[in-house]
C-alpha cells in the first residue's frame, strides 16, 4: 500500500470553498518540475488566447523562438514555433483554477474561439471541469475543486473507493 500524507503547504491551490481566491500570478524563476511545450503556427495568436482566455501571462519571450507562459506557481507552458496537431489529441493537460474563474474562462474562450469549450461539468472526484480546445488543438482542462459535501454523490463515490473526507 502507498503511504500518503498531507502536503498542501507546497501547493498554490487554495482550499475549496465559495470564497476561495486564486493566488497571484507567480513571477519568480524556479526549476520547473513540470511544463508543457505546445507547437504553434502563430505565436501571437496562441499567446493572445492563452493569456486572455486561460489567464496565463507572458513570463518572457524570445521572439520567433519561445513564449514562456505562466499562470500560478508550477503552471508553465512553452509556446514554440512549429506545426500544431492536425486534430485535437486524446491527451489532456490540466490546470487548477477556482470555481469563480470557470464561467469567465468559458465565456472568454467562446468569444475568442467559438465552439472551443465543452462543459463545465461536475466530475466524480468533486471538481468542476471545463475542457478547452486551444488554437493549436491542445486539450486543456481547467479544473476547480468543489467544497466537500459529505452528503453528495461525489463524497459517496470517494468513500466507495476508500477515500475519506479531508
Amino acid at each position: 500500500m502507498t503511504e500518503t500524507f498531507p502536503a498542501f503547504d507546497i501547493s498554490p491551490v487554495p482550499i475549496p470553498g465559495p470564497d476561495a481566491v486564486a493566488p497571484e500570478p507567480f513571477h519568480g524563476i524556479y526549476g520547473m518540475p513540470m511544463f508543457v511545450t505546445v507547437p504553434t503556427a502563430d505565436l501571437a495568436v496562441s499567446t493572445r488566447f492563452w493569456v486572455e482566455a486561460l489567464g496565463f501571462f507572458d513570463l518572457f519571450s524570445v521572439p520567433d523562438h519561445v513564449t514562456h507562459l505562466r499562470r500560478w506557481t508550477f503552471q508553465d507552458v512553452l509556446l514554440v514555433p512549429g506545426t500544431p496537431a492536425s486534430a485535437t489529441a486524446a491527451l489532456t493537460v490540466s490546470f487548477s483554477c477556482v470555481l469563480d474563474e470557470i464561467d469567465t474562462i468559458a465565456a472568454t474562450c467562446e468569444r475568442l474561439a467559438p465552439g472551443s469549450t465543452t462543459g463545465p461539468r461536475v466530475m466524480p472526484w468533486n471538481s468542476m471541469e471545463l475542457e478547452v480546445r486551444t488554437p493549436e488543438n491542445t486539450r486543456v482542462i481547467m479544473t476547480a475543486a468543489r467544497p466537500y459535501d459529505p452528503d453528495s454523490p461525489e463524497a459517496a463515490h470517494l468513500r466507495s473507493i476508500g477515500i475519506e473526507a479531508p
